[in-house]
């Protein structure tokens, strides 16, 4: 038989064996939940982690979903999506547009205006014919990018945003909004994460990224500014940056070095100026934009790189971006940071 004392005593083991337990589960950290694939011609990798059991067979069919809904309206390399056949259709009329759609257009010309014309998604004729688009590569002379720059410019687009739609003004305008759809996909993939309640994330999509909270064990996120060489399976850091702000901070890159051709002993970069038709040649070779929204944070970097290092700082200045430039200068790499970035406090530079 249990005496009084004996009672107490096990009644004190239990409670001592209950709060061990609650204190092991309370203390334990989440696990990190990772899930990576292929889409739009690239890879993705998510990383996040929450209190909730939230798993990767949990999140993965939502991301595919998102990830088809994405291609039927942006590919240009589907005959069926949205987008495909505004460009082959020769009419002029009104045509319904999606608020999304509506939404990349609104981007698209802010970002025109701010930069003079260098930024343009209707830019897509001027790629067929430098044969970006298939690999074909050919230096036009000046007459056949005069022909082809009459059928570029935003200017060409209207946009009816009360009755949610478009029309050309010009038959042979064409819209590829690939330059921002890496971005505009990894807020998409994002929102997806926070509607299951997941705060603490980090979204890489193309190289390009979003990272909002702090890892599992209350650390800050680190993620690294790619060095800008050329070989695709030879990805190296430039820059280690810690994310200090857990609202969410996003990093769009882009770069000359990534497409390219040489022809008569000169290179010739993918980043081509609309104002010109041409090839740009300054001796920017990176940009990096750190911001809010990814999708007008990936047209901003692709903006810089037409702009160049001198117009694109100063563009940056007047704009308040955070942008990391890089550029050569005799074989070695020199990077600057605007004025917004040098005093941010939303993220740090490790010191090397």
């Amino acid at each position: 038989m249990f005496t009084q004392r004996m009672l107490l005593n096990h009644f004190r083991c239990v409670a001592a064996l209950v709060c061990l337990v609650m204190v092991t589960a309370c203390s334990r950290t989440p696990e990190l939940q990772k899930l990576e694939g292929y889409a739009q011609g690239t890879t993705y990798h998510i990383s996040w982690w929450s209190e909730s059991d939230v798993s990767p067979d949990d999140i993965r069919p939502l991301f595919d979903q998102q990830l088809a809904t994405i291609d039927k309206e942006l590919s240009t390399y589907r005959d069926d999506s949205y987008i495909s056949k505004f460009n082959q259709s020769t009419s002029t009329q009104w045509q319904p547009a999606s608020d999304d759609f509506l939404q990349l257009l609104s981007i698209a010309r802010q970002i025109n205006q701010k930069t003079q014309g260098c930024y343009d998604p209707t830019i897509g004729p001027l790629f067929n014919l430098w044969g970006f688009r298939k690999h074909d590569f050919k230096v036009p002379d000046s007459q056949q990018i005069a022909a082809v720059k009459t059928e570029v410019g935003l200017d060409k687009i209207q946009v009816d945003e009360q009755g949610k739609r478009i029309r050309k003004t010009l038959p042979q305008v064409q819209i590829d909004f690939s330059s921002m759809g890496e971005g505009y996909t990894i807020g998409k993939l994002s929102a997806i994460l926070e509607s299951q309640g997941i705060v603490n994330y980090l979204v890489e999509f193309g190289g390009d990224m979003k990272i909002k909270g702090h890892k599992p064990d209350g650390s800050k996120w680190r993620i690294a500014i790619e060095r800008p060489i050329h070989k695709d399976d030879d990805i190296q850091p430039y820059k280690i940056v810690t994310i200090q702000d857990e609202q969410g901070v996003t990093l769009d890159t882009s770069g000359t070095y990534r497409r390219s051709f040489d022809a008569d002993g000169q290179s010739y970069s993918h980043i081509l100026d609309p104002r010109t038709g041409a090839s740009v040649t300054h001796d920017l070779v990176s940009a990096s934009v750190f911001g809010q929204t990814p999708a007008e944070s990936d047209a901003w970097a692709t903006a810089m790189l037409c702009l160049g290092p001198k117009a694109g700082y100063q563009v940056a200045q007047r704009e308040n971006l955070e942008v990391f430039f890089i550029r050569t200068e005799q074989g070695k790499f020199i990077d600057q940071q605007s004025s917004a970035l040098e005093h941010s406090k939303r993220v740090m530079f490790n010191q090397e």
